[in-house]
């Protein structure tokens, strides 16, 4: 029953993602096309490799399988990134609140904690993915209220949560490859290891929301610093224009 549970939020956190990132990308009607056919087609990869057990233990050999398909999205992320001005563009049109709203939907990290209370998922891993991933998602819903009600937000308040849920996601991936077993890596021996998240539906957490809530960061990031910049070039050639103002309007 649980699985079941998980396949309709994830799914459901999936969707949300894609309404998010493609559907209020700043993006034309073909791109966003295109977008959505290359998500569904990671999407739909994904579940069919699960589904036959590709990302099962030891089928990569030392390396967790999944892993492998997060590092996959991320590399593929970042290359086009630096490499397609078009993409930078598009991630940067999305607007702030979005960034930030979305990850609200990580209060669902409380599946970690029942996998746990199953004793299908060890900790530490479980726990620290867990109550990670609900403090930020936690943050991020009256965080995203804020932006909405004021239209902006100190820089340093967004920054914080920021680093934030970076470092959870960032203490999640290398507590479950520490965690993950039949890898030569392996530290934390608790039975039994990270094997759920080589399955249906959970194996959509590393392979395809965790990089996804890793680019929304790597954005957010990206409008700070953009927001930072401005404000310098503001103070320092404009005194018509507040700091506060030139925040807003990068954000």
């Amino acid at each position: 029953m649980l699985d079941v549970i998980g396949a309709l939020v994830l799914g459901a956190i999936g969707m949300a993602f894609l309404v998010v990132l493609i559907g209020l990308a700043a993006i034309r009607p073909a791109s966003k096309f295109i977008a959505f056919a290359i998500a569904v087609t990671w999407i739909s990869l994904i579940v069919t490799i699960a589904a036959l057990g590709g990302f099962a233990t030891g089928v990569a050999g030392p390396f967790p399988a999944p892993v492998m398909a997060f590092l996959v999205l991320v590399i593929a992320g970042l290359t086009a990134w630096m490499a397609w001005p078009a993409f930078r563009r598009a991630v940067r049109s999305i607007p702030m609140v979005g960034l930030v709203g979305i990850n609200g939907v990580r209060v669902a990290g409380v599946f970690f904690l029942i996998l746990h209370a199953e004793g299908r998922l060890a900790a530490p891993f479980s726990t620290s993915a867990g109550w990670g991933d609900i403090i930020v998602g936690g943050i991020a819903i009256p965080l995203a209220a804020l932006m909405v009600s004021r239209d902006t937000v100190p820089r340093w308040l967004l920054g914080s949560w920021n680093a934030l849920g970076i470092l959870d996601l960032i203490t999640a991936i290398v507590l479950g490859a520490l965690s993950a077993p039949g890898t030569p890596f392996r530290v934390f021996t608790e039975a039994p290891g990270t094997n759920a998240m080589g399955i249906l539906p959970w194996v959509m957490i590393p392979a395809i929301l965790v990089p996804l809530f890793l680019l929304t960061h790597f954005a957010i990031a990206v409008r700070l610093r953009a927001a930072h910049t401005e404000e310098i070039t503001t103070d320092q050639g404009s005194s018509s224009l507040s700091p506060k103002v030139a925040v807003r309007r990068v954000a």
